[in-house]
């Protein structure tokens, strides 16, 4: 019998981007058996769907209810696992709350909920449940940021003066202008999106990766959100000010309207010794500076980086990873978790990860609808 973890996952079918990162990575290290699942709310499509990418159609369901109620009655060595939530936002909290409430362990793509009070809620549901949970905060997973944290941790750059975090994209440039495109994209609706566009789709990246690699907490923020016309309610473009613990300033800028920007997620940390620097779109470099130096650039798989980092690396020096590496990194460490194995804390993001970035959501919209002003978190 095998002894891989037997994986549902929820959403994430057809053409999926998302899809196919989620399932790539859950095979990088053969140590998830995709189960049972429910890609597409129409059954005929997801039993289409299931059979197109070589799966047995028994454990594909009509509906996620059907699919809950039926794998509870299955053998507790038979039933599926761990789900992963990979559905629009709005389905992310029921679907996560039944699902730790029934006793099984979950990833989630972020945001975590629609509310921080739903994500307060889910908090407290998990405390009480014996499960595991993961945030999909992908970034996380780059042997390069694992080695920026340690870094950090380790002192390097000794103590902290300066953040900076960007994230700059440009695909919602040709819809915003568009009074029916942007009336039609779910992005952009409230009730399926939440409140915000651009923070709680990228910004909560760039605010999690932050207190990620520092390992301090943004203590409160100023919030400045661009919406361009006033018959669009959600943010696609902002500037956030930030406070840290021990006095450290910083600044988050994310946009969606950064027109002809791709996927630009650059990360900057200022120490009194030193600094470093990550750029997304490169992310097998890892920049160090330091004053009166040349700039260091350190690369996955050598030596001199720490063992989190190496753990993550599964090529030889000199052989670019991405993206599904990333990824593959965070459902490696949940395996772990769920096998009882010794994990490092940073290996996948947690409830807590979760929990913070929806506050920063919700916070960040106070702040600037009540005139720009500064918030605690």
């Amino acid at each position: 019998m095998s002894n891989k973890i037997r994986w549902g996952v929820l959403g994430g079918g057809g053409d999926s981007l998302i899809g196919v990162l989620h399932r790539v990575a859950a095979g990088m290290f053969d140590a998830y058996q995709l189960t049972g699942a429910v890609f597409n709310p129409d059954f005929k499509a997801n039993k289409a769907f299931a059979e197109e990418i070589g799966i047995p159609t028994n454990r594909i369901y009509k509906d996620f209810d059907s699919m809950v109620s039926e794998e509870l009655k299955l053998p507790e060595s038979e039933r599926i696992q761990v789900f992963s939530i990979l559905t629009p936002n709005f389905l992310h909290f029921p679907m996560a709350k039944k699902l730790l409430e029934s006793g099984f362990h979950v990833i989630c793509e972020k945001p975590m909920t629609m509310t921080y009070a739903e994500a307060l809620e889910l908090q407290a549901i998990h405390q009480k449940s014996k499960t595991l949970f993961a945030l999909t905060h992908t970034y996380t997973g780059y042997p390069m940021i694992r080695q920026m944290r340690k870094m950090i941790e380790e002192g390097v750059l000794g103590p902290i003066q300066k953040v900076d975090a960007q994230y700059y994209q440009g695909w919602i440039n040709p819809i915003i202008h568009d009074k029916k495109l942007r009336s039609a994209t779910w992005r952009l609706d409230p009730s399926k999106s939440g409140i915000s566009c651009c923070m709680g789709d990228i910004g909560v990246h760039a605010y999690q990766m932050l207190e990620f690699v520092t390992g301090m907490e943004v203590k409160s923020i100023l919030a400045d959100l661009n919406h361009l016309y006033e018959d669009n309610q959600m943010d696609i473009d902002g500037t956030v000010l930030l406070r840290l613990e021990n006095e450290t300033k910083g600044v988050l800028r994310a946009s969606q309207i950064a027109t002809a920007e791709e996927n630009n997620f650059t990360l900057a940390v200022y120490g009194r010794k030193g600094s470093l620097k990550w750029e997304q779109e490169n992310p097998n470099y890892l920049f160090h500076l330091e004053e009166g130096q040349p700039i260091k650039t350190l690369k996955p798989g050598n030596v001199y980086n720490s063992k989190l980092s190496l753990d993550g690396t599964k090529l030889p020096p000199g052989h670019p990873e991405g993206i599904f590496d990333a990824m593959g990194n965070i459902y490696k460490g949940f395996a772990k978790a769920i096998r009882n194995q010794p994990y490092d804390p940073a290996e996948f993001p947690s409830m807590r990860d979760g929990v913070r970035g929806m506050n920063f959501i919700e916070t960040s919209v106070a702040s600037h609808k009540e005139g720009n002003v500064w918030k605690k978190l």
